[in-house]
């Protein structure tokens, strides 16, 4: 006697489904609102768009208000310091630092300062959308199994030009699941781009009060941007 085997039917899981702009930001605004302290591990590349780039590696510090650290560590020892007031650069051996006025810098760093203020991407973006991963192959390195698993948002700049003039296109930020912003492409015309990729966050840690101040070693020449810039005219 043969018994008779009931048919099972089997739905198909329904993929999960996708944040929306609004939730990719929120996470993130939440991640860094909070934090009065962060550190984490950079590497930073930049693309001439004629087939050239430098790649430099180090670890970044942020601490409130709008104060930043970073330590550039490969392949040559660099520092940039924003104390909430000056923008210092350092090059160990060019025995010179340059300073600027945080207000009148132009340098593509100081934006991702918004970590170490009201972390608020309405204060740089007019516009903010979703992107598929696939749109943002536009740089030379991998990616990683943890940021192919993160959204990607596009911003659209609320100034078509930083405060040098340089045109900017789009900036890119790839958040990961839990919030943290693991990678920033900026586009200029000419397929210029700059991208960071961020990982090892650690939050409100102790990072002593001395890492965001400059200090000039004896014998370095200060290089002030402003009236250079004065001079100019």
């Amino acid at each position: 006697m043969s018994l008779a085997v009931p048919a099972l039917s089997v739905r198909p899981v329904p993929p999960p489904a996708k944040p929306s702009p609004r939730q990719v930001v929120r996470a993130f605004e939440a991640r860094y609102r909070h934090a009065s302290t962060l550190k984490a591990a950079f590497y930073e590349r930049y693309s001439s768009g004629q087939g050239t780039g430098v790649a430099e590696s180090g670890t970044v510090y942020f601490s409130r208000p709008k104060r930043m650290r970073w330590e550039y560590e490969s392949p040559q020892k660099k520092l940039f310091i924003v104390d909430g007031t000056n923008v210092w650069f350092y090059i160990p051996e060019d025995h010179t630092a340059s300073r600027a006025k945080l207000k009148q810098s132009s340098d593509w760093r100081t934006p991702l300062a918004l970590l170490a203020g009201n972390a608020d991407l309405k204060r740089i973006c007019k516009n903010v959308e979703l992107v598929p991963q696939a749109q943002t192959a536009g740089s030379a390195s991998s990616e990683s199994a943890t940021e192919a698993s993160g959204s990607v948002l596009r911003c659209t700049p609320r100034a078509a030009t930083d405060e040098a003039g340089q045109s900017l296109r789009d900036v890119l930020l790839t958040v990961d699941p839990r919030g943290y912003l693991v990678r920033v492409l900026i586009e200029q015309p000419g397929n210029i781009s700059t991208e960071f990729r961020f990982g090892n966050w650690q939050e409100n840690i102790h990072i002593a009060e001395t890492k965001f101040h400059f200090q000039p070693p004896p014998g370095v020449e200060i290089v002030d941007q402003d009236k250079l810039a004065g001079d100019a005219y």
